[in-house]
C-alpha cells in the first residue's frame, strides 16, 4: 500500500502506485495518477495535484520554504522531474529530469524540456517551450493538443493499472479510443480559438 501522512486528501484519483510516499498537506484531485516511487512532502504550505494530472515514476514534489507546489489539470510531470515550491498551469508537460524551482510560474500549455532548469521566481509565459540550464524560451507554440493527449494516455493507463492491466496502450481498442479523443480535442481547441478571435 502507498504510505500517506494524516493530512493527505484524496479526491478519487485514478491510480496511486503502492510504492508512493506522500506526507503533509497534499491534495490529489479526481482522475489524477501517481506512479512508482513518487515522493511528495508538504511540511509547510500545500501540494495540489490537479484533475487528470499524472506524476510519473521517480518524481519528487516538495514545497518551498514560503511557496506551495500547485500543479494544474491535465499535466504530465514525467520521470525523475523535480517540482519544488512552484506553480504549474493547466495542460503542461514537464520533461524527464527537469527541475522547476521555488516561486517559478509555468503558464498553461507549456513544455519544459528534458533536463531543463527553471530558476527560482522565473515566469514562463503560456504556450512556451523552454529548454536548457537555466531554462530559456526556445519557441512559442500552443501545445494544448500534445499535452492533453499525453495526459489522456496516462489517465487511461491509470485506470488500467488500477485493474491490474499493464498493457492497455497495446490494445486495439485503445488505439481507436485515442484517435477519437484526438478528434474531440481538435474540435475543442478550434472552438476555443474561434471564441478568442471573436473577443479580440
Amino acid at each position: 500500500m502507498p504510505i500517506f501522512g494524516p493530512d493527505v486528501t484524496l479526491n478519487n484519483p485514478a491510480y496511486i502506485d503502492e510504492s508512493a510516499r506522500i506526507f503533509g498537506k497534499v491534495t490529489i484531485e479526481e482522475q489524477a495518477s501517481v506512479w512508482a516511487y513518487v515522493a511528495m512532502r508538504a511540511e509547510v504550505s500545500d501540494i495540489v495535484i490537479g484533475k487528470r494530472t499524472n506524476i510519473q515514476d521517480f518524481c519528487m514534489v516538495h514545497v518551498g520554504s514560503h511557496t506551495s507546489s500547485i500543479i494544474g489539470q491535465d499535466c504530465s510531470i514525467t520521470h525523475h522531474a523535480i517540482i519544488h515550491g512552484c506553480e504549474i498551469g493547466d495542460n503542461v508537460l514537464v520533461g524527464i529530469n527537469a527541475t522547476v524551482m521555488d516561486g517559478a510560474v509555468v503558464g498553461d500549455n507549456c513544455i519544459v524540456g528534458q533536463n531543463a532548469f527553471v530558476r527560482e521566481n522565473q515566469v514562463v509565459p503560456p504556450n512556451s517551450i523552454v529548454v536548457g540550464v537555466p531554462a530559456v524560451v526556445k519557441a512559442t507554440r500552443n501545445n494544448y493538443l500534445a499535452n492533453r493527449m499525453n495526459a489522456f494516455m496516462y489517465y487511461e493507463n491509470a485506470l488500467a493499472y488500477a485493474l491490474g492491466n499493464y498493457r492497455r496502450w497495446s490494445e486495439e481498442s485503445f488505439v481507436q479510443l485515442a484517435a477519437d479523443e484526438m478528434d474531440r480535442l481538435k474540435a475543442e481547441l478550434a472552438a476555443m480559438q474561434s471564441q478568442e478571435a471573436q473577443q479580440q
